[in-house]
């Protein structure tokens, strides 16, 4: 396995921003406290957030947590 190392998690926050007046992405680093870089890495799947951070994240966008985040079923589950 070489390359950067993403997760299987994946994110629905691009457009969430996008539905929430053109959110920036430093503003929403900003209302759930990390750095712009740290919400990059999450909406391109490079980094899982805690679970604290994907409630805050949620809730910022005042939306359930499975509407943010999602983690795939494996194959022949």
């Amino acid at each position: 396995m070489g390359g950067k190392a993403t997760t299987r998690v994946t994110n629905n926050i691009r457009a969430l921003r996008a539905q929430h007046g053109d959110m920036t992405q430093a503003g929403l680093a900003a209302s759930i406290g990390v750095t712009r870089q740290t919400v990059i890495a999450i909406e391109q799947g490079k980094y899982s957030p805690s679970l604290e951070m994907a409630f805050q994240i949620a809730r910022a966008f005042e939306v359930p947590l499975d509407e943010v985040f999602a983690y795939p079923v494996p194959e022949g589950a």
